[in-house]
This record gives C-alpha cells, structure tokens and sequence, in this order.
C-alpha cells in the first residue's frame, strides 16, 4: 500500500488520511520489508470515476462541513484502484478508524492488515509501528497545507489551499473536485464525495497516476472526545526515530 494525505518532509517521508509513502522505511536488521498503509496521501481515487458537473449541493454541503465540524471520529476502508484492460482492480486494502479535532490534530489507527497508528497533537507527527513497538516523530510544522490530509484535519481555510468546483452526482452522493493550487504538490484532485452532510468517500489521483480510495462509515460530527486524547503517549520500551 502508499499512503494517503501526502504530506511531504525531509528525506521523502509523507503522510496522509491519510499519507506515509515510507512509513517503513526504517527496519530492523533481518526483518523483512512490507509496504505500509497509506495514511494520509491515500485518501481519494479516480476521478475518472466523477460523473459530469452538475448542482452546486456538494459544495454548498462541504462548505457547511468544515464550518460547523470541530471534531469527528468514525471508521474507514482504504484501498488503491488501478485499471487494467479496461477493468478497474483494487489492491493492498486496510481499515480502521479515526478522530480528530482541527486544527492539525488526529488519530489515524490502522487495525488490517496489520497494526499502526499515525497520530498528530498540532505540534508533531507520530507513527507507531506497534509490531516493531518502533516511533517515527516528525514536525507537523505548516505541511498539512495544500495536502488531502488539510480536507478533514485542517483550518477551514480551504479556498486559499484548494480550488473547488462541483463533480455530479454518483449513485446518490454528491462530489466535489478539489485541485491543489499549490505546484509543490503530490497530487493532480481530490474527490469528496458528500451525502447527509458528512464525507463518506475521497478519491485522491497523485501525480504519479496513481489512485488511492477512502471509504467512511460511522462518521459522527463533534463527539465528546476526552480531554488530552491526541497527547501521545510513548509505549514502553518503545525504539524512537526522530527525524
């Protein structure tokens, strides 16, 4: 798998909804390398996928979103999409769940196929592989910026960062295109599909024609989330990498 929010620091890391192309990139000597989830840089699929533009009730529905949703937490699906011979084939698919609570603060827990959690207090990035019990610490810094990971854990700044138009309807969800205006950027669009008024989907194209398919279940708008929640607390005896 990659990764989801492209959130991009030194040394090629990146992270989102997330993205963490090199999550693993770090191992101990005599273990065998596996892909890591995508975090943040795999949040969205196709677009080829978007019907043609239709209401404008995706972008009067997201705009409502991101100003009344302080905090969410739910559960997701993510895989990568490809088309071969005129079919479309899914691979390297994880689930789990999240919460979060803007600006800059998350949860991201990875449960299938195996183990991981990417976290985030406002000041730092955490992953933590629990299989290795190894932490990677990075500075969030600004980088959330123009990467998928801003749609759900940023300001509500968005216009700045993106420029959005409407994507039709699909099967009763309605999509909004997302397009980056920064250059320094991962990614080509951003897909949000939107239905009762929370996301329920994101199809992320990255500039490597690469598609990476988020899917969201149980999404609940500012739950009661216990105080000090994002505070990230160091495993014992846990190997940490900062980087």
């Amino acid at each position: 798998m990659r990764s989801f929010f492209g959130v991009t620091f030194d040394g090629g890391f990146r992270f989102a909804l997330p993205a963490l192309r090199t999550l693993g990139k770090h191992r101990r000597a005599g273990r065998a390398k596996r892909n890591p989830p995508l975090p943040l840089r795999t949040l969205l699929a196709t677009l080829v996928l978007l019907p043609a533009l239709s209401q404008a009730a995706a972008l009067d529905q997201f705009k409502a979103f991101v100003a009344n949703t302080k905090s969410a937490r739910g559960e997701f699906q993510q895989r990568m999409v490809k088309e071969e011979g005129g079919k479309l084939r899914t691979s390297g698919e994880a689930s789990g769940s999240f919460a979060f609570a803007r600006p800059g603060k998350f949860i991201w827990t990875y449960r299938k196929p195996y183990q991981q959690v990417l976290q985030a207090d406002g000041d730092n990035l955490y992953i933590h592989d629990k299989d290795l019990n190894q932490v990677t610490v990075r500075a969030l810094g600004d980088a959330l910026g123009s990467s998928p990971a801003a749609i759900l854990f940023g300001s509500n700044d968005l216009d700045k960062n993106f420029t959005l138009t409407e994507a039709g309807t699909k099967e009763g969800i309605e999509w909004l295109q997302a397009i980056p205006k920064s250059k320094d950027t991962q990614f080509e669009k951003i897909g949000i599909g939107l239905k009762d008024g929370v996301p329920v989907a994101m199809e992320l194209r990255d500039s490597f024609g690469q598609v990476s398919v988020l899917s969201f279940t149980k999404f609940e708008k500012n739950p009661p989330l216990p105080a000090g929640q994002f505070k990230f607390v160091l495993p014992k005896g846990a190997d940490v990498l900062q980087q």
